[in-house]
């Protein structure tokens, strides 16, 4: 990842949405259901790919929801982050686009580079209203970079975030 993100003058947020769940148990509550098979394999390939394209986190917030935070596991795993400073937000799981954007201007202006887990329809509509984008559903597994070129946190607004890359499990190689 390029180094002016690590700047002072830039914030790289990664809006996550969950691997793949499973739905194989009716009786298990929404918040409680695990990933499947598919997830836990998504999930450590998705954080390798974060570390490819350079990815150095800050900061992991994610919905305490099991599949969010065995997503976020698996991506602290492969990113060595410490699972100690992982941050399970209750908020994020049933946000709106504005509760995510009220919980992320509330980040020290210390951290650089963000990454926040959540679910459908909140992560998507947050990935296309800052970084104007036009996605339907961001795919299970599935990350949004935006920078920002701004010196904290505060102010997120519509339109101002910059793509810098889109990816999800069942991309083709690009390269």
């Amino acid at each position: 990842m390029n180094d002016i993100f690590r700047s002072e003058e830039w914030r790289l947020l990664l809006i996550c949405r969950h691997a793949q769940s499973s739905w194989d148990d009716a009786a298990v509550r929404d918040f409680d259901r695990p990933l499947n098979r598919r997830g836990e394999r998504d999930a450590p390939e998705m954080g390798r790919r974060l570390l490819q394209h350079g990815v150095q986190l800050d900061l992991i917030i994610t919905s305490p929801a099991k599949r969010a935070l065995q997503t976020a596991r698996y991506y602290a795993d492969q990113l060595a982050y410490p699972l100690d400073r992982l941050q399970a937000e209750p908020l994020v799981y049933l946000a709106s686009v504005h509760q995510l954007i009220g919980l992320l201007e509330t980040v020290d202006p210390k951290v650089r580079t963000l990454l926040a887990v959540g679910h459908n329809p909140a992560i998507t509509n947050l990935a296309n209203m800052l970084g104007g984008l036009h996605i339907d559903s961001i795919p299970t597994g599935g990350i949004v970079a935006l920078a920002f070129h701004q010196p904290s946190w505060q102010g997120l607004a519509p339109d101002t975030g910059q793509l810098v890359f889109v990816d999800y499990p069942k991309r083709p190689d690009i390269a």
